[in-house]
């Protein structure tokens, strides 16, 4: 059954039509998550949210457009959304710290939770180059698609997916070289 099949079947109220559709995208979704968010309660809370997104507004959607775009386009949105606030978050903790005198405990608080990742490759990407990178690698999208899910240009996406390969090929040359070294 295509996209477009379970979502008209969706509209007229079959409850299985929309798990089906949940189980089609669930793990890719939580995959793009995962890899912007990096850790997984986040990502299963932006997933879930989509979701959740998608089934209110299904009578918005275009049947002539393509779903998966659309469906990306709001969890991109929905991570994208999360790792603001998280940085708002760790932006007051810094300010709490500069205010406080009791920097030890507060200072080792913020090093082991702002650095989900530890040394995951994705680390040290912006959010969008992490988008960019996630659906370029394992969903295959084209520079046209990602600046459709991103609402950009294609050439802005394909200078995203540069500027991440460029890191995360700088980040393996040196690890090779410390190992090697070490």
């Amino acid at each position: 059954m295509s996209d477009q099949q379970l979502i008209s079947s969706c509209l007229d109220g079959e409850v299985e039509a929309f798990k089906e559709m949940v189980d089609r995208y669930k793990t890719r979704a939580m995959a793009l998550a995962l890899n912007m968010l990096g850790n997984r309660e986040d990502a299963e809370d932006a997933c879930q949210e989509t979701f959740i997104r998608v089934y209110f507004n299904l009578n918005k959607f275009d049947l002539q457009s393509s779903f998966r775009n659309w469906f990306y386009t709001i969890l991109s949105n929905r991570c994208l959304d999360v790792l603001r606030k998280r940085r708002r978050f760790f932006s007051f903790f810094k300010k709490m710290k500069a205010e406080y005198s009791n920097k030890s405990s507060v200072q080792s608080s913020l090093s082991s939770e702002s650095q989900p990742l530890g040394k995951n490759i994705l680390q040290g990407l912006s959010p969008k180059e992490r988008v960019v990178l996630c659906l370029w690698a394992s969903e295959g999208y084209s520079s046209v698609e990602i600046g459709r899910v991103m609402k950009c240009s294609p050439s802005t996406a394909r200078v995203l997916l540069y500027k991440a390969r460029k890191k995360i090929k700088y980040k393996l040359e040196k690890e090779h070289v410390s190992l090697s070294n070490g």
